[in-house]
């Protein structure tokens, strides 16, 4: 059997025209070379080179194996060099910027898993619900809720199929009830998140082609979308928040969805960055670990469960 090691020390050989010079070459014994070439000359049960004290000439047979030889260690070395650049480690420095709520509660963890893969890569992260802060912080990409309105940015999709839904805390429905309608929302204590000064005070539904826009108010304004998840899981009101933000907190309880059989407004999750070129390996990698997280918490959206529900 031919092994790699012996046909690169027979390529190299053949290119310097000298066993001792590939020997030098690969950091091996004159010795171990010349067992080397033995091994092969054995396995083909032919003579490659003509040797003597001060020269060393491919034989006829070495000339015409040569070429398949040299074929033979280039694909395995082609080879070797694309499993070795798949798996191979990144590092650096990855500078990005989150929205408040998914940055804190739902994509920190994510990124502790990340960085126990790659431990040799350094985050920084920097957290914030204005899109302005794409442009004035120091930051490589950002993930951001909706379609940026400046086209000359790269957006790709992370979880276009996100939605909000409408959650209270069982405290809060235990207290003052469950809203049968949409239109009853008015009655209710809606918990207000305020983007670019305006608070976002009305809150759409869709029932097939549709929908149904109604204007809410309550006690709590604020624009720091966790600290309306906060005060929703404190019972304080309604909060209408993207799926993605509160997944956890259905699952485990803290949250119960209103309107399961109603879609909420569309809030799609995209990676944001000013050019391509600042779509690094790491970049590529952290964009298809997030996308596998967000594809896992799919299956439990409320969408989909009435979808399946209804289907069985």
């Amino acid at each position: 059997m031919l092994h790699f090691d012996d046909l690169n020390l027979f390529v190299r050989t053949a290119d310097a025209g000298s066993l001792s010079a590939a020997a030098r070459e690969l950091d091996v014994s004159p010795a171990v070379a010349s067992a080397a070439l033995k091994r092969i000359e054995a396995a083909l049960e032919a003579r490659l080179f003509a040797r003597s004290t001060r020269s060393l000439r491919l034989t006829p047979e070495g000339e015409a194996f040569l070429a398949h030889a040299r074929a033979a260690t280039a694909s395995l070395l082609e080879g070797h060099r694309l499993l070795a650049g798949g798996k191979a480690t990144i590092g650096g420095v990855l500078q990005l910027s989150a929205p408040s709520d998914f940055g804190r509660n739902v994509l920190m963890p994510w990124l502790d898993e990340f960085q126990a893969q790659h431990p040799q890569l350094q985050v920084r992260l920097l957290l914030g619900d204005r899109v302005s802060d794409l442009f004035r912080q120091p930051v490589d990409i950002a993930l951001r809720y909706g379609t940026p309105e400046d086209s000359s940015l790269v957006a790709l999709p992370l979880a276009e199929w996100n939605r909000r839904v409408l959650c209270a805390a069982p405290a809060y429905l235990a207290r003052f009830g469950a809203p049968q309608r949409v239109e009853q929302l008015g009655e209710h204590n809606c918990l207000l998140y305020m983007l670019g000064g305006r608070p976002h005070d009305q809150w759409r539904f869709y029932e097939g082609r549709r929908e149904v826009r109604v204007k809410v108010g309550g006690d709590r304004t604020s624009d720091d979308a966790d600290a309306v998840r906060r005060w929703a899981v404190d019972a304080k009101g309604l909060a209408y928040k993207s799926w993605l933000d509160v997944a956890g907190d259905v699952r485990a309880g803290r949250l119960k969805v209103l309107f399961a059989d109603r879609l909420g407004e569309p809030t799609p999750l995209n990676l944001i960055c000013a050019h391509r070129a600042q779509l690094s390996k790491p970049v590529h990698l952290l964009r298809e670990f997030v996308q596998a997280h967000c594809a896992e918490l799919r299956r439990d959206a409320p969408w989909m469960t009435q979808a399946g529900a209804a289907q069985r």
